[in-house]
């Protein structure tokens, strides 16, 4: 399973409640007409993420099978009965960057209420990583998703979860709480 996550912001003079309003109503569209491949999306409010331009920002996962999967969606997000609401959310959008995961171990969390993103420890393989990981992600039935060719700015890791975890609360670890936007 991947995800194309995108982290958006509205324009200062948007209502942040015509903002979630128009974001809703394209994640509807798209789970009442889905391409081909895709499996879910979900909506989060965030706060000071380092890789947004402002510090209250949305992100959005869409959950898709394979990267062949995620060019359908890119070709159906904008087109049929998809158009209109990706255009009425994408106008008041004040910018926005992305990047693609895949899930390593733990399934999709619909509605995580914590995102914890981290990078690999320097001189840590990824095999000692994973296997360090493994207990974590099973004890909190959390969620590990891994960047996929170093497409987007945010760590090369996040751990989705319902409530902190204290095993990542090391030095370099950044844990945001999360806001449900959608699924309401």
């Amino acid at each position: 399973m991947l995800a194309y996550v995108f982290w958006h912001w509205k324009q200062p003079e948007v209502a942040a409640i015509d903002y979630e309003a128009r974001q809703r109503g394209f994640h509807a569209a798209l789970g009442a007409s889905p391409s081909s491949g895709f499996i879910d999306s979900f909506s989060l409010g965030i706060s000071n993420a380092p890789w947004t331009a402002d510090s209250d920002a949305y992100e959005d996962w869409y959950l898709v099978q394979d990267f062949a999967s995620m060019g359908l969606l890119n070709e159906a997000a904008v087109s049929s009965s998809r158009a209109q609401p990706h255009d009425a959310a994408a106008a008041v959008a004040a910018g926005g960057t992305a990047g693609v995961y895949g899930l390593k171990r733990g399934n999709a969390l619909r509605r995580p209420q914590y995102a914890h993103w981290f990078g690999k420890p320097d001189g840590m393989s990824y095999r000692d990583l994973f296997d360090q990981l493994a207990p974590v992600v099973d004890r909190v039935d959390g969620a590990l998703w891994m960047r996929q060719m170093v497409l987007g700015p945010a760590s090369e890791f996040c751990l989705h979860a319902a409530a902190p975890v204290p095993a990542l609360t090391r030095a370099g670890v950044l844990v945001m709480p999360l806001r449900q936007m959608w699924p309401v």
